[in-house]
């Protein structure tokens, strides 16, 4: 798509190699929403990509070094992404860059705003399985009054899981939206800035769902109020 089309340029984050998958997934669902997208990853240079709105997506756990914590899993760290993501979600916030951050992506943009992780979830569940699955076969309990709420227009929504880390300690203002069955946080927002979303599940393997592609919407739309 040309400079001049009016379509809002998202930066789409990831690893150094592989996750094509879901970031071709988010990228289609953010062309369906009327933006355009570059992939970014340690082996990408940011230079010369004016951005006006960022996707960090899922992967591998977040280094507990940066909250601060030991390891009390498996390790299964890239801490050449963490270091590359984390800049670029700094970036962000000091730009007020319209950011969805999605899985780990929202965990990431929890731990540079101060908060932890619970690293092994299986301890925390005890109504809803431990089964990963791109399917939408677990409950999201939304909050009245939050953007996630206008958004999805429900107090209920179908969602996927892919995660065995989750946000423990909230990170600075930030405000719990969305929630599962055993009360593990699934969704958080800053409602002081144009658009700051982090879920725990997968929209871009939703995207028959009108209600998940309202994520996407939401987004490029407050990406291209960011254009000159």
């Amino acid at each position: 798509m040309a400079e001049g089309s009016g379509r809002p340029l998202i930066a789409v984050t990831g690893p150094r190699r592989g996750a094509a998958a879901p970031r071709l997934c988010v990228a289609a669902g953010i062309y369906l929403a009327g933006g355009r997208t570059v992939q970014l990853s340690p082996a990408t240079p940011e230079a010369g990509s004016p951005y006006q709105g960022v996707v960090i997506t899922g992967g591998h756990d977040v280094d507990p070094v940066l909250y601060a914590e030991e390891s009390q899993v498996l390790p299964q760290y890239d801490p050449e992404r963490d270091a590359f993501e984390s800049a670029i979600i700094d970036d962000a916030l000091q730009r007020s860059l319209p950011l969805l951050g999605i899985c780990r992506g929202a965990q990431l943009l929890n731990v540079r705003l101060g908060g932890n992780l619970h690293q092994d979830l299986r301890n925390h569940r005890e109504h809803t399985s431990h089964r990963r699955t791109i399917f939408p076969l677990k409950t999201l309990l939304v909050e009245r009054n939050t953007r996630l709420h206008a958004l999805l227009e429900a107090e209920r929504a179908s969602i996927n899981s892919l995660h065995n880390q989750s946000i423990a300690r909230v990170g600075k203002g930030l405000d719990v939206s969305g929630r599962d069955l055993d009360g593990i946080v699934q969704a958080v927002e800053d409602p002081q800035r144009r658009f700051l979303l982090g879920v725990q599940w997968h929209p871009e393997f939703l995207l028959l769902s009108r209600q998940q592609r309202a994520l996407f919407y939401a987004l490029v739309q407050a990406a291209r109020d960011q254009q000159p």
